[in-house]
């Protein structure tokens, strides 16, 4: 083949992208033409459960690397487990990884695909006398298997003669044998170091359809057998793992040796992603889900890929967060600060600012008109000048943030108090004169006066308040429920607890509602997913269930900043 020298088709690598092994080891391997200037990755998620933002850092990696030097990424679906795999799983994935910006193209496959092929290998290593049925019971195997300092013990079936085995082998596979009796495994070495070599069970008996074969198979690969003949079967160059497999690895390699003219991919571990205050076991976060700690996969607070994108994360931010954090060989868990950095550069550069008060206080300014509504410029997004400029409405009466209002302020306090002078975001100067009070001494209303000298901000004699508020015209507001999130645990290790059950650390005020919010009158038409950023307040996202009946903003993000603050400190 030619050289990727002398063939623009063929993409090295070579750029501004951070180095890491992975990336240099294709690198290398393009240069010396190891694939025949190919890559070739897949990203394998088994179906049974949400993608979470761990699997985004793998999504990232694999399309990446594939994408960066001219390969292709398949798609693959290890379904070799029908109890625990649904429809339901397989299209999520598939939205998911469409969203985060990643096409698989024609390369989508199932692990399912390739059962028939998988038996005909397993048929083969029996014939071979290296592999055999067993009678022991489940917990009778574990027994057997010994511990990381014992080795353990030949299975009194391990010798069975070869015909025996294939014949019942094959009685398994009619269905002809009851689930749980017995099992098919490989014939390896039961003292060996490596307890994955201590002959691993490579079919089980299962009587549930699949949901693509139904009622075909009776019996089922397990994972191990099945993982590195899929990579085979499908030419993958690069088979990109987390660090939990490179203990297996030996086991892919150890299959595919006993079967000849087969390829052989190269299977490369690198570790996972651990997040602070964060639970990522699709185990667990299905437990979040059935005892009802959250309303469902996609609930906000939930660490998954749908649960962020209905929280108003970005793909962008997702991947500009998973090429920050890097590839690394040993596991570590990453500050979810460094998340949300990333998250409000991408938004603070998209989104458009708009002003809502989410605990509204009523302000009469009593000097200004009271027929009069005024058309304010304010200015969309600061950050990028053809986002251009709205009209805002202004009238007499206003609502402002309670937290902006203090009767008896300390000192250095500057927004609103009696007798003080603020100025409105985008209007005008206003002097608290008054503050009126329900028959509890709550406040309910102040009195202002304006200047009509300040409109836009700014006035003539060179004065300027140190505090600038944000507001909406109560005329023409439009009303909202906000839903303000938090992170899901207390915990920056949510296993951290006297049972070591990771429940027990659950925020209860990981959620807060607040219902009616005010919101300026350009809000109105905001669709699901549509992102903003309310004025001092954070980063808010139109959420699924809202319409323009009944406006539901959920708070992506806050304003504050903490890793910025973070990396300054070190």
């Amino acid at each position: 083949m030619e050289s990727p020298k002398n063939n623009t088709a063929v993409n090295d690598g070579e750029n501004t992208a951070p180095a890491h092994f992975i990336r240099e080891m294709i690198r290398d391997d393009m240069r010396t033409g190891k694939w025949g200037y190919k890559v070739v990755t897949r990203f394998p998620p088994e179906p049974n459960g949400y993608l979470h933002i761990g699997h985004a850092k793998a999504i990232c990696l694999s399309f990446g690397m594939a994408a960066e030097f001219g390969g292709v990424c398949h798609l693959r679906f290890d379904d070799t487990n029908p109890a625990k795999e649904e429809d339901e799983y397989i299209k999520s994935i598939k939205r998911d990884v469409r969203w985060l910006g990643f096409d698989w193209g024609e390369h989508l496959y199932f692990a399912s695909d390739y059962f028939g092929k998988m038996h005909e290998y397993a048929v083969k290593l029996v014939e071979d006398g290296k592999a055999y049925v067993d009678d022991l019971t489940a917990e009778q195997i574990r027994e057997y298997r010994g511990t990381l300092t014992e080795p353990g013990k030949e299975s009194p079936f391990r010798n069975r003669p070869v015909d025996e085995n294939l014949k019942l082998f094959a009685a398994m596979t009619r269905g002809e044998i009851a689930e749980g009796t017995c099992v098919l495994r490989a014939k390896i070495d039961m003292a060996h170091p490596n307890m994955n070599m201590r002959d691993p069970v490579m079919y089980r008996i299962m009587n549930v359809p699949h949901h693509r074969t139904g009622d075909t198979w009776k019996v089922y690969p397990m994972y191990d057998w099945a993982h590195g003949l899929e990579d085979s079967i499908e030419g993958i160059t690069h088979s990109l793992c987390t660090l939990e497999f490179e203990d297996h690895r030996p086991l892919y390699n150890w299959f595919l040796e006993q079967l000849p003219d087969i390829h052989h991919s190269q299977q490369t571990e690198f570790a996972r992603l651990n997040l602070n205050y964060t639970v990522m076991s699709k185990r667990k976060l299905l437990r979040l889900v059935q005892e009802k700690r959250v309303s469902g996969w996609d609930d906000p607070r939930m660490p998954t890929i749908s649960g962020l994108r209905r929280r108003g994360y970005t793909p962008e931010s997702i991947r500009e967060f998973a090429e920050r954090i890097g590839v690394a060989k040993r596991d570590s868990v990453v500050d979810i600060a460094l998340l949300d950095f990333c998250l409000r550069d991408d938004l603070n550069k998209r989104c458009a600012r708009v002003m809502a008060v989410l605990k509204p206080l009523k302000v009469v300014i009593e000097n200004y008109p009271e027929d009069q509504v005024e058309e304010l410029d304010a200015v969309n997004n600061p950050e990028d000048e053809l986002m251009g400029t709205r009209k805002v409405p202004f009238s007499r009466v206003i609502y402002i943030e309670q937290d902006d209002f203090m009767e008896n302020p300390p000192k250095k306090y500057y927004r609103l108090s009696p007798g003080k002078e603020v100025r409105l975001r985008y209007a005008y100067f206003i002097t608290c004169t008054e503050v009126i009070k329900d028959s509890a001494g709550g406040i309910v209303e102040l009195r202002c006066t304006y200047d009509p000298q300040t409109r836009g901000g700014a006035a003539p004699d060179g004065r300027s308040p140190k505090a600038t508020i944000h507001w909406v015209s109560a005329q023409h507001a439009i009303g909202a429920e906000v839903r303000l999130y938090d992170s899901l645990f207390t915990k920056e290790n949510p296993h951290d607890s006297p049972s070591g059950d990771f429940m027990e650390n659950i925020n209860p005020d990981s959620l807060k509602i607040i219902d009616g919010c005010k919101l300026e009158p350009s809000l109105r038409d905001a669709k699901a997913g549509d992102r903003y950023q309310f004025e001092r307040l954070g980063y808010f996202c139109a959420d699924d269930d809202s319409s323009p009946e009944r406006l539901i903003f959920n708070r992506t993000v806050t304003l504050k900043d903490t890793w910025a603050r973070m990396q300054k400190k070190i």
